[in-house]
């Protein structure tokens, strides 16, 4: 039901768009960037958001309103928010409509391959602190890699003062860290300093060899793994309800109690305390840091080390039609 819903998402935003527009926002399934991606600032290829009329900005996010759960849809709209908060740039307008905004101007579409055909075919929206993307395969669907962050974590001063983003990853973490015992602590704390960046970065193809091993769920008691299930949920749980619960199966599946939660630097949260968290699996594998602007600027990601960029799903495609 996903799948055929985005796809009559895309093939309506694609017709309501100008030949100007469509160059910007089409290319080829196999470009040769297709797996590029970063959450740094920055043009990148496709539409950017700033350009969309009002009527297809709608269009736009019902598109994201397809692929991400109530929770992750305004997870992805809270980037922006942060965005004009810290550049100290122009709100959008009271209407809401990105059209001509500046923060618009940092957010990019992207379709790649033919969505009204039958072979595979990709959507992307990437900018400064966030990157979806989604790739279509036969009807089944790949929701990563995908990241999430944002600057300020905490809003310190003006009108917003007190407001939390991304709060969930963070307060469970830290949750999760203080209700190990010593022992099982020295296994999960990996350093005392944490990194400044996630690991495994904007790479094309995440490598789990870059994160500790930590502390494993199978080495945990009962109220931990609730906790630790509850920590990988904030992660699936940004995405629309079929592909969170194919994604817990895919963890179950590949054993659940191989996870791995490892911790690095501050294990207290406050200003100035850097910290890091990973989560890792055979197939899963999340990051978290909160290290930059004095521990006051999140960055998260979630990767799935078989299928991202729908790699497994275009390995049985291309199988069957050999």
């Amino acid at each position: 039901m996903v799948v055929e819903q985005t796809r009559e998402a895309v093939l309506e935003l694609l017709a309501s768009l100008s030949p100007a527009q469509l160059d910007k926002i089409k290319a080829a399934f196999d470009t040769p960037d297709h797996k590029q991606w970063t959450y740094l600032p920055g043009a990148v290829p496709g539409l950017p958001l700033t350009e969309l009329t009002p009527a297809q900005q709608q269009l736009v996010e019902r598109l994201v309103a397809i692929g991400c759960s109530e929770r992750g849809v305004a997870d992805v709209w809270a980037v922006w928010d942060a965005e004009i908060i810290v550049r100290g740039i122009p709100a959008l307008p009271p209407s809401g409509e990105w059209e001509g905004s500046v923060v618009g101007d940092r957010y990019f579409l992207r379709v790649l391959g033919d969505p009204a055909g039958t072979e595979p075919w990709a959507w992307r929206l990437n900018g400064h602190h966030l990157a979806l993307h989604v790739t279509l395969v036969d009807g089944a669907i790949s929701f990563t890699p995908q990241f999430l962050g944002s600057n300020p974590a905490e809003v310190r001063s003006g009108p917003q003062a007190g407001r939390r983003f991304l709060a969930a990853e963070q307060d469970l973490g830290f949750q999760l860290l203080h209700a190990l015992e010593p022992a099982q602590r020295e296994v999960a704390v990996v350093s005392p300093d944490a990194p400044d960046d996630i690991l495994t970065r904007h790479d094309p193809v995440a490598d789990a060899k870059l994160l500790h091993q930590g502390l494993a769920y199978g080495d945990m008691t009962a109220e931990q793994r609730q906790l630790f299930s509850l920590l990988i949920g904030q992660y699936v749980g940004r995405a629309a309800g079929p592909i969170g619960l194919q994604t817990w199966q895919d963890i179950t599946d590949q054993g659940i109690e191989r996870l791995s939660f490892a911790w690095a630097g501050a294990t207290e949260p406050g200003i100035g305390h850097r910290h890091y968290y990973s989560i890792a699996g055979p197939t899963f594998l999340a990051e978290y840091d909160n290290t930059q602007d004095d521990a006051n600027h999140i960055h998260s990601v979630w990767r799935d080390l078989r299928n991202d960029w729908g790699t497994d799903l275009l390995a049985a495609h291309y199988a069957m039609h050999r």
